[in-house]
């Protein structure tokens, strides 16, 4: 069962299975960046920064939308609710990786494992669709300004949020409902800095099909469902700018979605080669961890930056959080 070379750090705390006379994974052992065994403090101090620096930028981008009343708009009420999943999002596998690259024997439980996979295919599923909401909301200002505060009213929004968060529940439960039930006896290194379906598939010595079958329809539901209809808003969108006389005019209004193309771009096409590309040829690659780091670690600290830096309302209302702090000192 296990393979030749295995060290004892790597042997797992096995469980003996009396009815079916097999041992059964109860620990698993994350493998994380490399596979090397020593401490990694260089990249332990990089991703600590990182994650502070998501941390802090997601909460100023909250705070700003929460206090400033200028930002009281549909378009900044989306833009919360995505700092407050990338907050959550880098939580769930950031603190993980920094534990993994100080502890070289790196151990997980099983309920740890399949707790972790929960909550992180919740907050991506969760963001699939709020990016979707953010396009929509981008194509009734652009193409429907006169309609816009009608069409995207109070109670429009928080359904389409609540909506987000709901469709993020039932996929992820159903995802990890079907990976928990599945039997681990061939393999206790997951070979991914975190908990993610398709390591476990690989090292799973029961019939996976099923759990396949389930993932797939949660990429198409969660994933290509919100992506293509990003793409058609955005071709809607392009015509609709097409149409504006002045050049000026153009540019003016695809400003105000460009931060978000951005974002998509960058979360969709690391997500795109992380789970929908061949699985047989690159589900186990180091260049998927890689990837995997772009979408899990960066981009939620990215989304704050594109968004503060692109935009002149954020830039205001940050300067004028200062110099309020500023009277008040």
């Amino acid at each position: 069962m296990w393979s030749e070379g295995t060290s004892e750090d790597e042997v797992v705390i096995m469980a003996q299975d009396t009815w079916q006379n097999r041992s059964v994974v109860t620990t698993f052992l994350i493998v994380g960046l490399s596979d090397g065994q020593d401490p990694n403090y260089s990249l332990f101090f990089v991703f600590l920064v990182v994650y502070l620096v998501t941390a802090l930028g997601n909460l100023i981008i909250i705070t700003l939308i929460v206090t400033d009343h200028q930002l009281h708009s549909p378009m900044y009420f989306f833009l919360a609710n995505l700092a407050v999943i990338d907050i959550i999002f880098s939580t769930v596998t950031v603190p993980k990786l920094l534990d993994n690259l100080i502890d070289s024997k790196k151990p997980i439980s099983f309920a740890a494992c399949i707790t972790q996979l929960y909550f992180f295919q919740y907050f991506v599923v969760a963001e699939c669709y709020l990016l979707a909401v953010m396009a929509y909301d981008r194509y009734v200002a652009i193409c429907f300004p006169l309609n816009y505060t009608i069409t995207m009213n109070r109670n429009v929004r928080i359904r389409l949020v609540v909506t987000c968060w709901i469709c993020g529940f039932v996929n992820s439960l159903m995802q990890a409902v079907s990976v928990s039930e599945l039997t681990f006896c061939r393999s206790n290194i997951v070979n991914h800095f975190f908990c993610d379906v398709t390591p476990l598939f690989k090292i799973s010595c029961s019939d996976t099909r099923p759990a396949e079958a389930i993932f797939l329809m949660v990429v198409v539901l969660a994933g290509m469902f919100p992506l293509t209809f990003i793409v058609v808003s955005y071709i809607r969108i392009i015509l609709a700018i097409m149409k504006v006389s002045s050049s000026k005019g153009r540019r003016k209004t695809f400003s105000t979605c460009a931060s978000h193309f951005i974002v998509v771009a960058l979360y969709y096409g690391s997500g795109i080669f992380s789970y929908i590309w061949p699985s047989s040829t690159i589900a186990m690659s180091k260049d998927v961890k890689v990837v995997a780091v772009l979408y899990t670690i960066f981009t939620p600290m990215l989304n704050p930056i594109i968004y503060s830096l692109r935009n002149r309302e954020v830039k205001a209302a940050m300067r004028r959080l200062l110099s309020q702090n500023k009277n008040y000192s």
